[in-house]
């Protein structure tokens, strides 16, 4: 993976995160929120393409991942929680506003975050995880009906899922960091597919990984996250989905309509957050551009780097050039 430019620890009111920060302190700043299993490391590519191109990259081990703080209750992870997160870090840094991009759940808390604080952004940019209108049933309730209690996300509500993957470390990120299915197979997959720690297992029972063709990411890279995890465990990424029905409670009433530039990046084969997911956006969003990558399932930072550096840089450059 890219090297990452060092972190320092940033007091952002209710917790400290570790950030890592690059390009011009002068800079068009870009914030990067990274989601599930992963950490800012996700962005490395990403942090080196953007600041090279001029932009201040500013990104965050969020709250209760990697390096940052990681309370162990529950509803520290809320959704108003983690917006303070964020305006707390500009706060920090001393930053009226910034370009916020998210991807997997730093998707869904940018999404909230736009909404809630739509002053702080000048721009918003989801990669994979689309700005959705909020659905008329708690989302647990929905995820049971789709896939039953074995879901994955159904799973985590029981805080006994903090140890499903504790001791190892590195088969659960060869397993998740797997290749995609092919696009024209999206359509047929089985509800099983949510199955993950049901599927984490039967990988397991076959022995891991059977080739490094089968995964998104070198053995190294994949070595760094089980390096971390194996010192953090889960809980604190497992918290956020224990707080997706509070946070459905939360956003009754919010407007979801965005007036801000919205720039929303798809992925071909992701089976979690398909591209059609998103076609509810242009009703929510009046300022939107939409590009979709082919061929690629839900690791974008990692599958198609070059390309999603691209679209980044061009999109970025036509609207906020850098300073």
């Amino acid at each position: 993976m890219t090297p990452m430019p060092p972190a320092r620890r940033v007091d952002v009111g209710e917790v400290t995160l570790s950030v890592h920060e690059a390009g011009p302190a002068g800079g068009v700043p870009v914030l990067l929120l990274h989601g599930w299993p992963e950490l800012a490391l996700s962005w490395s590519a990403q942090i080196q393409a953007l600041s090279a191109a001029g932009y201040r990259v500013i990104a965050p081990d969020n709250r209760g991942f990697g390096a940052s703080d990681a309370p162990h209750e529950v509803a520290a992870y809320g959704i108003d929680r983690l917006v303070g997160d964020i305006s707390g870090l500009l706060n920090a840094l001393d930053l009226e506003k910034a370009v916020i991009i998210g991807h997997d759940w730093g998707g869904i808390l940018m999404w909230h975050a736009a909404c809630l604080i739509p002053e702080r952004f000048i721009a918003a940019i989801g990669v994979n995880t689309p700005h959705l209108p909020r659905g008329a049933r708690p989302p647990i309730e929905v995820f049971r009906d789709l896939a039953g209690a074995e879901h994955y996300i159904v799973r985590f509500q029981d805080e006994a899922s903090d140890t499903l993957f504790d001791g190892r470390e590195e088969d659960f990120f060869a397993f998740v960091f797997g290749t995609p299915p092919p696009t024209a197979d999206l359509d047929k997959l089985p509800p099983s597919i949510a199955h993950l720690p049901k599927r984490f297992e039967r990988f397991v029972a076959r022995g891991g990984l059977k080739s490094e063709d089968d995964s998104v990411l070198s053995p190294e890279a994949r070595r760094q996250f089980a390096d971390v995890y194996r010192r953090t465990g889960f809980r604190g990424g497992m918290n956020w989905y224990r707080n997706m029905d509070a946070n459905w409670a939360r956003m009754g009433g919010v407007d979801h309509r965005l007036a801000m530039p919205v720039f929303m990046i798809t992925a071909e084969c992701d089976f979690m957050l398909p591209p059609k997911l998103a076609s509810w956006m242009p009703a929510l969003c009046s300022d939107l551009t939409m590009e979709m990558i082919e061929d690629i399932g839900h690791w974008t930072q990692h599958e198609a780097a070059d390309t999603l550096n691209a679209l980044l840089a061009t999109w970025l450059g036509r609207r906020f050039p850098p300073r």
